[in-house]
């Protein structure tokens, strides 16, 4: 073999090699969703409680819901849920979840789709 294609062959390696280790050692970005409750008024709401769930798709359902999560809003009237731990790496979506919102009396309803690495925002009304 000539010197020239052993260098080429050379470089080669170590930019693939460079080019694989840079995207096996990627940190993964946060996973958030955060759920604004309103009022009819459409005034934030504080201290409602929010929960997230999941719902079968299967007819009759396969069991029991796997994914069940809670958080009141702050005085800005949003729950924060963080879901980083819960994704993967390499993995293609998260979760389409329900909303159930709740103060007092006040009630609300909604879905919102959990997008990896990424801030997802919904808004619900509660009456």
């Amino acid at each position: 073999m000539s010197k020239s294609v052993i260098y080429s062959l050379s470089i080669a390696m170590l930019a693939s090699l460079f080019v694989f280790s840079s995207i096996g050692c990627r940190k993964k970005g946060k996973t958030i969703a955060l759920i604004s409750v309103r009022n009819s008024a459409n005034e934030p709401v504080a201290g409602a409680m929010v929960r997230l769930y999941g719902q079968s798709t299967t007819n009759p359902p396969s069991g029991p819901v796997v994914r069940i999560d809670t958080a009141y809003t702050d005085s800005s009237g949003v729950a924060t849920f963080d879901y980083t731990d819960v994704f993967q790496l390499g993995q293609a979506g998260l979760f389409v979840l329900n909303i159930e919102a709740r103060k007092g009396l006040l009630t609300g309803a909604g879905i919102v789709k959990i997008v990896e690495e990424t801030t997802t925002e919904e808004r619900v009304f509660i009456q």
